[in-house]
């Protein structure tokens, strides 16, 4: 079965500055290391659409969206600083909606029998986005519209949210936070931005803590001992990747070891798994990643992983 690359141009025209490490060139990083090791060519690239104001409701309040409208600038080379690392240009809101619409594209396409994996190649990325509040690069949720999306939409019982970005994905967290119908395991560099996660959680929360200069090795036992057999015994219906590559080694934005074949691997026992309770579903987002060659190799094992290649 098919795995979908779902990209769109918008998502490159916003930008935060020229030293802002959550820049367009990362999409461009990512596109250029599938072309150039063929992985591209077994894809079904597709467009994102926007996503609907009601999809995005369903993770983030109206006054929310009404804040971003009212300040979302109309010149060009103008910022609107939404926090002390996000800023939204005159590109900004519309690269965002599209890039909350991404996850439906392929949540959709997956349950009409289209395609079996979708990796979502958009920017801002989500998973620290709050109900009301940007944060961390992050607009809206992406993976949190998308889940939503599929819970209400295709009356499932059970979606796993895998995250696997350096950064703990609170916004995420906050969302889904006691909804039993979700599990969601995550590992983080702790004490790490954004300094939660590590205390008392929900129960349908599964958070791995770790130290810097935690090896790749070590975050593949964690893996293994922890989160599958939580995810083995909830038996997803369909899962949800935050694939952020920060982790890897050579990431100067945190301290963590991972590197291709750690990737590779994790994805791989998320495919073994969604073959296993979730008819092979599973939609990933982009979300860190800074290090341009690193992540652009990262993404690539991970894609290839998705597509079984």
């Amino acid at each position: 079965m098919q795995t979908l690359y779902i990209t769109h141009p918008s998502c490159r025209l916003h930008e935060m500055g020229p030293s802002h490490p959550e820049c367009p060139e990362r999409l461009d990083a990512i596109n250029d290391q599938l072309l150039a090791s063929g992985v591209l060519g077994f894809l079904d690239e597709r467009q994102a659409v926007r996503a609907g104001r009601a999809d995005v409701l369903r993770v983030h309040t109206r006054r929310y969206l009404e804040y971003l409208d009212a300040h979302s600038p109309t010149r060009a080379g103008t910022y609107f600083e939404l926090d002390p690392d996000t800023l939204m240009n005159p590109h900004t809101l519309e690269a965002a909606w599209m890039a909350a619409g991404a996850g439906l594209v392929g949540v959709d396409a997956i349950m009409r029998g289209e395609a079996s994996t979708a990796f979502c190649s958009v920017r801002p990325p989500g998973h620290h986005a709050r109900p009301g509040e940007a944060m961390g690069f992050c607009i809206f949720n992406n993976l949190a519209v998308a889940v939503a999306h599929a819970l209400d939409n295709y009356a499932l019982a059970r979606v796993a949210i895998i995250d696997f970005d350096v950064h703990h994905g609170n916004g995420t967290e906050e969302m889904f936070a006691g909804d039993d119908r979700v599990l969601m395991c995550s590992f983080f560099q702790h004490p790490f931005y954004p300094h939660c996660g590590a205390g008392k959680v929900a129960s349908n929360m599964v958070n791995i803590p770790v130290p810097a200069y935690t090896a790749g090795a070590a975050l593949r036992q964690l893996m293994s001992d922890i989160w599958l057999p939580r995810l083995q015994a909830f038996e997803p219906e369909f899962i949800f990747v935050s694939a952020g590559f920060d982790a890897h080694r050579e990431d100067d934005m945190a301290q963590l070891g991972m590197v291709e074949s750690d990737y590779a691997w994790m994805t791989e026992q998320i495919v073994a798994l969604a073959d296993k309770t979730a008819q092979g579903r599973i939609v990933s987002f982009l979300e860190g990643g800074y290090n341009l060659s690193a992540l652009g190799r990262s993404a690539v094992a991970h894609i290839k992983a998705l597509a079984r290649l």
